[in-house]
């Protein structure tokens, strides 16, 4: 997609014009309701779907394709950051009238950070095309991993470790230990420090950072336009953190979530790994876009359905066990 310089300016600022409303909207520090989350995760999906009908509209087929595949992969990715993010506020014990807040700034923190990436990415597989072999190699591996860690003790508790620049940024310039609002730093005894509100802002910008080193490549292994990749991702991550209030409590019962996300890394690894041999004169078959979009979202359907089969055979079996437990109490008593 021939994309020019003014319409990169007209996208960023339509997209800081967006990010600049939300930040309005939720400038007040309050309680978030499902109903309240549930409206904007419709208006930031129904933004996105606009966007990429606006480029089939224009004659962009195959880069509306792209989008479409780039924005639901990324957007299944980014549900599975929110297990961390839900660590991330425990650890931290943030009040739940600034969690909004601080998700505002730290998807912020991590948009910027993305945009680095992406930019960076863009120009290494520009200059050297057998970097999607290492792509590929990379999801194909990240895929395996995340089967590991699917069959891992489950009822292990999980638990957030801050990172190491984490670390050092709150060994430099100190902690309060209480939180002051929306203050991000406050003097303590002539020192200015910062607050727990922006230790953890930096931890889901930062931890979100960690996630992007399977995310970019996947959504490079869709399309190679940074412009696809940049606005696909931006979308993703600017309904966030409605997403998180809205299915928070639901996230436990995806169990299969990570199997799912496996699939799909280890397809989109497949398939990076089948455009660099073609790359390379090697006469092999190309996973088109529109197969690439069918199988994520039937995976990601698929997921979801033998998630809610395994959470109900889970509570009948928690259920029955429960009444046996009763019923052997009741006849002791008698």
């Amino acid at each position: 997609m021939d994309v020019s310089g003014t319409l990169w300016v007209l996208t960023i600022l339509g997209l800081s014009a967006l990010i600049a409303v939300d930040f309005f909207i939720g400038r007040k520090p309050h309680d978030v309701t499902t109903k309240e989350a549930g409206i904007w995760t419709i208006v930031w999906i129904a933004l996105a779907a606009l966007f990429g009908l606006g480029l089939l509209f224009f004659g962009e087929t195959q880069a509306s394709g792209e989008f479409f595949a780039g924005f639901i992969t990324e957007k299944s990715l980014s549900v599975d950051n929110l297990f961390v993010f839900v660590l991330i506020m425990a650890k931290f014990s943030v009040p739940s009238h600034l969690q909004q807040r601080v998700l505002l700034v730290g998807v912020l923190i991590a948009l910027v950070l993305r945009a680095i990436f992406i930019a960076a990415g863009a120009a290494v597989i520009a200059n050297f095309s057998w970097v999607f072999y290492i792509f590929g190699a990379f999801l194909i591996y990240t895929a395996w991993k995340l089967i590991q860690e699917a069959r891992a003790d489950e009822e292990e508790e999980d638990e957030f470790e801050e990172n190491r620049l984490l670390k050092s940024i709150e060994r430099r310039f100190g902690v309060a230990d209480r939180y002051h609002g929306t203050k991000l730093f406050i003097r303590n005894n002539g020192k200015r420090v910062l607050t727990p509100l922006m230790v953890v802002m930096l931890a889901i910008g930062t931890t979100d950072v960690l996630f992007a080193l399977d995310s970019i490549p996947a959504i490079f292994g869709l399309t190679q336009d940074p412009y696809i990749v940049f606005t696909a991702n931006a979308f993703a991550l600017m309904g966030l953190r409605q997403l998180y209030f809205l299915i928070g409590g639901l996230l436990k019962k995806l169990v299969h979530l990570s199997y799912g996300l496996s699939v799909i890394l280890g397809f989109i690894g497949v398939k990076l790994v089948l455009h660099a041999l073609h790359e390379s004169g090697v006469h092999v078959p190309e996973i088109s876009i529109p197969v690439s979009l069918g199988f994520i979202c039937a995976v990601l359907v698929i997921t979801t359905i033998t998630s809610l089969i395994a959470n109900k055979k889970q509570e009948a079996a928690v259920a029955a066990e429960a009444d046996r437990a009763a019923e052997k109490d009741s006849s002791i008593d008698a």
